[in-house]
């Protein structure tokens, strides 16, 4: 609604979308100030008449200035409405997605047994009780941050979150399912995302 209502690149920024959001904004102050010219050369023959006691010599038609500039704005405007519409639609799918997931029915929990041969494909996980953990560790603080940024993604798209504690280069997470009781599968399907995502 910013790009739409307020100005044109505005809301594109806000939704970190840098190139397009500069680049509207860029257009429509350039489309305004040019408009400005045309406005000051135009009021510069008026008041001239006011100030002199002879008719001035015919004034040269400026308008193709004015067209300029509200082309331009006009351009950053369609480009902002184009950038809008798309913001829309992902917001759109990712509310969909969202309810889809919270409507989804819970896994059923699963048991000793199965927990068991569940963390076998997941041995730097360890079992605390209704719940595994694991420490991940990396080169510095950015990096471990760089980590939770797409663990925070994933775990979005899951709709499955876990507990996140962080201390400098050291991340630990801990998974369960609340809704079952205990660990489910998702639980350990989403370590082994986890895992995998250390390793980039």
């Amino acid at each position: 609604m910013l790009n739409l209502l307020a100005t044109p690149g505005l809301g594109s920024l806000v939704c970190r979308r840098w190139i397009a959001g500069t680049g509207q904004l860029v257009l429509c102050v350039a489309g305004f100030a040019v408009f400005m010219v045309w406005f000051v050369k135009e009021m510069g023959q008026y008041y001239s008449l006011i100030n002199m006691n002879e008719p001035p010599p015919p004034a040269q038609p400026i308008w193709q200035i004015a067209v300029a500039g509200l082309a331009l704005v006009a351009v950053s405007w369609l480009w902002s409405a184009v950038t809008s519409v798309s913001l829309w639609r992902e917001a759109s799918a990712d509310n969909l997605q969202s309810l889809k997931n919270s409507i989804a029915p819970p896994l059923p929990k699963l048991d000793a047994a199965q927990i068991a041969l569940a963390l076998a494909n997941v041995p730097q996980w360890q079992q605390q009780g209704d719940a595994i953990v694991r420490t991940f560790q990396f080169k510095d603080f950015p990096a471990a941050m760089k980590f939770v940024d797409a663990v925070a993604g994933l775990a979005e798209q899951a709709w499955h979150h876990p507990d996140i504690d962080i201390r400098w280069n050291k991340v630990s997470l801990t998974l369960t399912t609340h809704d079952a009781g205990g660990l489910t599968q998702n639980d350990f399907d989403l370590a082994m995302q986890f895992d995998r995502l250390s390793l980039r």
